[in-house]
């Protein structure tokens, strides 16, 4: 009776440590899935941003208008200067707004501009074409100071 027990509890040593075994290689086979996922996920992450990097040309622009613009002054330029976005194809995204910086480190400079392009000639394009010269005599007579920065975006 004895070693019929002893038996038994050997068949189930080995039934077990076998199942632990064939758990023992999934983990390691699931773990290799996995850091192979993790590489390649990682490299085609690296291709994407490679092959975006230089795309995307920023033009800001920030504005101080005169002392005696009126709310309809500014309003004008702000209007002419979004209606750019519709009216020069050249241009990939527009955004504006005004400064709500607690800094006080504005320099006085009201308004700011983000003008999106593909390229640096399609800039160059922008600043002499017609809607632009035109919004540029829009703008003048209302103007005291003038900030632009162009860059190519980082990520």
């Amino acid at each position: 009776m004895r070693e019929r027990k002893f038996e038994i509890v050997k068949k189930w040593a080995i039934i077990i440590c076998h199942n632990d075994l064939k758990y023992i290689q999934m983990k390691k086979i699931t773990r290799y899935i996995f850091l192979i996922f993790i590489v390649l996920m990682a490299t085609s992450m690296t291709n994407a941003q490679q092959n975006d990097s230089p795309k995307t040309l920023r033009h800001v622009v920030m504005f101080k208008f005169l002392d005696n613009a009126t709310a309809a002054d500014v309003k004008k330029v702000e209007d002419a200067f979004a209606g750019l976005a519709t009216k020069i194809k050249l241009i990939k995204d527009f955004e504006w707004g005004t400064n709500n910086s607690p800094e006080n480190l504005n320099q006085e400079l009201t308004h700011c501009f983000f003008v999106t392009f593909s390229s640096e000639q399609d800039r160059d394009a922008y600043l002499i074409h017609p809607d632009h010269k035109a919004f540029v005599e829009v703008l003048k007579p209302h103007l005291d100071k003038v900030t632009v920065i162009d860059y190519w975006a980082k990520k």
